[in-house]
């Protein structure tokens, strides 16, 4: 491709085309015009010379001049133009219509005429360029000499033009100009169909008849008419044809190397710039500046450059005040000086200003930049300034009725400004029309994924959903929130693509924490850690501490001039998920932070951050059992502030904790004295009378001390107390347990005491739907009254992943129990029991031996009766004192010779029936001790009456077996051996067996592993030598750029030409290019290899390296047959039921994710390459290609929160966790 700057083109010697001394060419324009001129008189007798550079400014003189001795045309041209060359237009103007007047006659000559018309036509279109677009203010629309009435004035002259010859060459070039001129005019369309980036209908019927009339010019002047070579290129530009533009330019500039006036360098610049090659575009640019350091153009151009490359550096960095004070005063202050009234200029200052908050300067710029321009981009502009600084200055109607035309100016509706359509939307958010401010801003997402439009509506719709949160009557906001989400996760994905260069906002990061909070607490505590981060980075580095080397103490020791209420809400965080000690370190670098406020900002008052933080401090402190320091936290609270009730409230319990007889209760008891009306405090006085009273519940549950506590407090001080619904629902449930159920009477108010039950747990879950401890009320009644599992199942899975309890494990085990999926339940028992404090909970324990006792009758599986053994005798160990534990012992023993009992003599042996035995004398012992206990389990005549069974019966069964298996061993003795030794020996052969298989197969994954390592260390070498050989070719071409800084490719040098090159033209003739080896075949395929296609490189880009999991995992091992119902619906629950799924599966889906946007001239030039291959390798001379193919581009690659009451005993529905385990004890196997 040729070069825009070749300078052995364009000097052309020592002394370049015009032989100006520095080797510059220079303009043309006007050179033609004498400095003198001698006009003859007295029929040429004499002569009087006029001094065309020193011109009156009237000419009325010099035209009585010329009409008295009949000047012929060449003096009044010459006159004419020398006004022009003095920039007198309109004196110009006014001599070449004297002149025309004067041709009138029949004897003028028809040639002369049309010179002159002509003549007149351009001087109406260089009037057109200057004149403003609507009638200046004051100024009559009729009397105004508007860009229009110039557009008229050169029609009508034209059109006479071409009734004198319509064939006059000049004529087409004329013709086409009017129509670009009235093309970049023309205003947009809002058409419904027309995309972004669309050419109107009109406006491309124009262009193309500009087009049209430049051909015609190009056809008669047989190619060398180079002015309308440009124009057609500035057509074939505003059709948005860029690379065909491009190499009318260079064809332009590679004919005329000397054309200055006007410059094809600017062209080409401007389409290397919409190609992508803003390098490029400023190296034609530079060279234009070169050969003429006042062109305006080139300036503003070079400013916008250096403007656009100090966007992509922050702004706090010394690399953008040199960009930025580069751009401003080394270029656009210089095209300013040139031409105040250049629009590009006016709307460039205006901007600047518009941030330096001079609004009046804004003003004044922005109407000169739409009034002079014929560019609708740059009207579009000048209304935007103008909005903006009606934007600042809070006029929100005349802001709105700006934005609306900088729309209009660019097509408004589905094209229009994005800034602009933002603006306007900004402003609805101003006059609280939320409604039409999403319409808006949706439609500006579905147009472009507009970054600025995305944060504001996910903010609003976040903002929608905290308003939610505290209105009195709550509304279903699931769908807002998704959307928040999805559109704020948008954002932080555009924030990861490095040539977007976005900083990532806070704001966004701490409205998606608060929309996280709830349902998914792990990703808000991600998005406060990445705000902490973003802090962390803010600090200067003066603060940081010296002589520290470790990161994590560095960054603690930083945490001190971060906000306080971030480091609180982290820790609040951390406390939620059971990080109790990270909680602590935060709560102490949040007051620590705030103390360094109050150093600082003595005014500045903490208190209020002071008191929560350390409460919260003190509730960690309990968490991790530190109960000394949490007392010292909460007295220091009081010092402060003695009617901080939740300190005072705290204190009592941890008394109570410690003090259960005495100092607790009186301390309790004296808080709900001093705060009778305090909801928290009532609550922990009802959770407190729970405790005194469990052991003696009254029959009549409204008789119960609790029950009449929580009704005072629903009926006097709050009656949507939820705690106090919840407990009272869990006092009717227990009282339904504990009913009668022998007559169908004694069923119907059992089953009535549970619906009460419900009511109470129904009506705390209106309030408050996610209440996980009604949620488990409901299902444990489900499971108890209608003994419908498979509808509370779901629910305690849900419950399972809200409160961290053992009783919600007992539970699930319970309903998988009553199912017979025993092993599900054996599971869930031993869940619970490795929860904390729960490890000889002989409840559980007694839960899990029922259950292996079961699975052992379902099984026949001796080993499951031995684990039921085992589990009763370690309850009974834990509570000795319980007779219903020494019951289960008594009978899982006798369940257990009855079972050994059972079994054919081959499946028993001797010392199994010896061990039943005496097992079974220890049940007979044990049967008889319960029965004489003044509490037994059962009616005593039941236990006195399975005792003598196991004393007259059983006892004498197990003796007759035990003779008759010592009599069957030794008459089968040598058989039994030999079975045994048989069994041993195939049981050795088999496990020999699956050692050679495990054995093989370890090795055969051994080399497999091998195999990879090998294939992967290859990879991995061949990996890095084709990055070091990447890495070194983009040494080679890369450079610094002197003026920016930025690394830029180097500009290859034009090659010398060889003796004997010949030209050779590219397939299709749009280029040009040396060769540099002369082949005598002159068969180009045979000459040079094509250039190879990346593909490689494009099939690798296809994988990604990201792997997305799918949403349940399924075990190879489960038999898929096997399963029943409920078992695929409890997988499916345990998939879709936590509230991090509903977020997760609608993040951020893939329509909705941000694509890098590829360069529309891509595809062509793929499919160029063949042709343009070669022809790019031997353009050595010329520039290097117009679209240069990126191969190594980049891949994609709160406050006061307390936690819970510790274990179950500060909760009203621990009772509920734990019925169906007492019920459990009821069972009467």
């Amino acid at each position: 491709m040729a070069s825009a700057v070749a300078s052995a083109q364009v000097n052309g010697g020592d002394h370049g085309a015009n032989g100006a001394s520095n080797g510059l060419p220079k303009s043309k324009r006007f050179s033609n015009i004498p400095d003198t001129l001698d006009v003859p008189v007295n029929d040429g007798e004499e002569a009087v010379e006029i001094d065309l550079r020193e011109l009156a400014d009237d000419p009325t003189e010099l035209c009585t001049l010329f009409e008295m001795e009949n000047a012929p045309r060449p003096l009044w041209m010459n006159v004419a133009l020398a006004y022009a060359k003095l920039r007198k237009p309109d004196i110009a103007i006014e001599m070449l219509t004297r002149a025309s007047q004067v041709m009138q006659g029949a004897n003028a000559n028809a040639r002369d005429k049309l010179t002159v018309v002509t003549t007149l036509c351009w001087m109406y279109l260089w009037k057109c360029r200057e004149a403003p677009r609507v009638a200046p203010d004051g100024v009559l629309v009729s009397e105004a000499k508007t860009k229009e009435f110039y557009l008229q004035l050169t029609t009508s002259t034209l059109n006479e033009a071409l009734r004198l010859n319509p064939t006059f060459p000049p004529l087409f070039l004329a013709r086409g100009v009017l129509y670009l001129l009235r093309a970049s005019l023309q205003t947009p369309s809002k058409a419904s169909g027309s995309g972004p980036g669309a050419v109107d209908a009109e406006r491309a019927e124009l262009l193309r008849s500009a087009l049209k009339s430049f051909d015609d010019a190009i056809r008669v002047s047989q190619g060398r008419n180079m002015l309308a070579v440009m124009g057609k290129s500035r057509a074939l530009f505003s059709l948005g044809k860029y690379a065909e533009a491009l190499a009318g330019y260079q064809d332009v500039l590679s004919k005329m190397p000397d054309l200055v006036d006007p410059d094809p360098r600017i062209g080409i610049g401007c389409c290397f710039w919409q190609l992508g090659f803003k390098d490029d575009a400023k190296g034609a640019w530079e060279r234009c500046l070169e050969i003429n350091p006042d062109s305006k153009i080139a300036n503003i151009l070079l400013g916008l450059y250096y403007l656009g490359a100090s966007g992509r550096v922050p702004t706090n960095s010394a690399d953008f005040i040199r960009l930025y004070k580069k751009a401003m005063t080394e270029y656009t202050q210089k095209s300013f000086k040139l031409d105040k009234d250049l629009p590009l200029t006016c709307a460039t200052f205006a901007n600047y200003f518009l941030s330096r908050k001079n609004l009046a300067n804004v003003d004044a710029l922005a109407h000169k930049a739409i009034q002079y321009t014929d560019v609708n981009a740059i009207a579009s502009d000048g209304w935007y300034l103008l909005a903006r600084k009606e934007h600042y200055a809070g006029d929100v109607e005349r802001a709105a009725d700006y934005y609306r035309r900088s729309d209009d100016a660019r097509g408004g509706t589905d094209r229009g400004y994005l800034p602009a359509k933002f603006g306007a939307a900004q402003l609805t958010v101003l006059k609280n029309d939320l409604g039409e401010a999403k319409l808006r801003l949706e439609k500006m997402i579905q147009q472009s994924r507009h970054y600025e439009a995305m944060i504001l509506l996910g903010t609003l719709y976040a903002e929608e959903v905290f308003a939610n949160q505290y209105s009195a009557v709550k509304e279903d906001k699931s769908a807002e929130a998704k959307k928040a989400i999805s559109l704020l996760e948008g954002v932080r994905n555009v924030w990861k693509d490095p040539s977007k260069n976005l900083s990532p906002d806070s704001a966004v990061l701490l409205n998606l924490a608060r929309l996280y909070e709830n349902d998914s607490p792990d990703k808000a505590l991600q998005c406060l850690q990445q705000v902490e981060q973003l802090e962390l980075d803010q600090v200067p580095e003066s603060q940081h501490p010296e002589g520290l080397e470790d990161t994590a103490a560095i960054r603690a020791a930083l945490r001190k001039h971060l906000p306080p209420q971030l480091l609180n809400n982290i820790g609040c965080f951390y406390s939620q998920a059971e990080k109790h000690e990270l909680a602590s370190e935060m709560f102490e670098a949040a007051l620590s932070a705030c103390m360094r406020i109050s150093e600082k900002e003595e005014d500045q008052d903490t208190d209020a951050l002071v008191t929560t933080i350390s409460f919260n401090l003190g509730r960690s402190y309990e968490s991790r059992g530190l109960s000394d320091q949490a007392v010292d936290v909460y007295e220091g609270l009081l010092k402060r502030h003695d009617d901080y009730t939740d300190a005072r409230l705290r204190l009592a319990y941890i008394k109570l904790r410690k003090n259960p007889n005495k100092e607790g209760p009186d301390a309790v008891a004296k808080l709900y004295q001093e705060h009778p009306t305090d909801v928290e405090v009532r609550a922990l006085y009802g959770w407190f009378l729970g405790k005194v009273h469990s052991k003696k519940k009254p029959s009549n549950p409204s008789e119960d001390p609790e029950l009449r506590h929580y009704k005072h407090t629903l009926q006097n001080y709050d009656k949507h107390d939820r705690y106090a619904l919840v407990g009272m629902g869990n006092i009717w449930l227990t009282a339904a347990r504990e009913m009668r159920r022998e007559s169908e009477s004694d069923k119907k108010k059992r089953s009535d005491t549970y619906s009460r039950a419900v009511e109470f747990f129904d009506k705390a879950l209106q309030l408050d739907p996610k209440n996980a401890y009604a949620a488990q009320g409901v299902a444990i009644a489900l499971v108890e009254d209608k003994k419908d599992y498979k509808s509370a199942l779901p629910i305690f899975l849900m419950v399972r992943d809200t409160i961290r309890d053992a009783h919600v494990y007992v539970n699930l085990g319970h309903i998988y129990a009553e199912l017979k999926q025993f092993s599900k339940a054996i599971e869930f028992y031993e869940m619970a029991l490795s929860k904390e404090g729960k490890q000889n909970d002989a409840g559980i324990l007694s839960c899990l031996g029922r259950t292996w006792l079961n699975k052992g009758r379902q099984d026949r599986d001796l080993e499951a009766y031995k684990m039921a053994l085992e589990c009763a005798e370690k309850a009974l160990s834990v509570a000795p004192e319980q007779v219903h534990f020494k019951f289960n012992v008594a009978f899982v023993q006798i369940q257990l010779a009855m079972t050994i009992h059972s079994l054919p003599e081959t499946s028993r042996t001797t010392e199994q029936l010896q061990q039943a035995a005496a097992g079974l004398e220890a049940a007979i012992s044990a049967l008889d001790a319960i029965a004489a206990s003044p509490h037994t389990p059962y009616p005593k005549h039941d236990i006195e009456q399975r005792a003598n069974m196991a004393r007259n019966t059983q006892r004498k069964q197990l003796e007759r077996a035990v003779a008759s298996q010592k009599e069957y061993e030794e008459r089968n003795k040598e058989k039994i051996a030999a079975a045994r030794e048989q069994r041993e020996a195939e049981l050795r052969r088999k496990e020999e067996e699956r050692q050679k298989v495990l054995a093989k197969e370890a090795e055969r994954r051994e080399k497999i592993r091998r195999e990879r390592e090998e294939i992967l260390a290859r990879d991995r070498a061949l990996a890095e030598q084709r990055a070091e050989e990447e890495e070194a070719r983009m040494k080679a071409e890369m450079t610094t750029d002197s003026e920016t800084g930025e690394k830029v490719k180097r500009k290859r040098k034009a090659a010398a030409k060889s003796g004997g090159g010949e030209k050779r033209e590219r397939k299709g003739g749009r280029r040009r290019r040396k060769n540099s080896v002369n082949t005598a075949s002159g068969d180009e395929s045979e000459a040079e290899a094509p250039r190879p296609k990346k593909k490689q490189r494009l099939a690798s880009r296809k994988e990604s390296s990201k792997y997305k999991s799918a949403e349940i995992v399924e075990d190879s091992s489960s038999e898929g047959g096997g399963d029943d119902a409920l078992e695929r619906a409890e997988r499916a629950l345990e998939g879709k039921s936590s509230p991090l799924s509903e977020v997760g599966d609608d993040v951020l889906p893939d329509d909705d994710k941000m694509e890098v946007d590829e360069d529309a001239q891509g595809g062509a030039d793929e499919e160029e390459e063949g042709d343009a291959g070669a022809a790019a390798r031997r353009g050595g001379g010329r520039r290097r290609g117009r679209i240069v193919e990126e191969s190594d581009e980049d891949e994609e690659a709160g406050g006061e929160e307390k936690a819970a009451d510790d274990g179950d005993e500060a909760s009203p529905a621990a009772e509920a966790d734990a019925s169906m385990a007492d019920a459990a004890e009821d069972d009467e196997e």
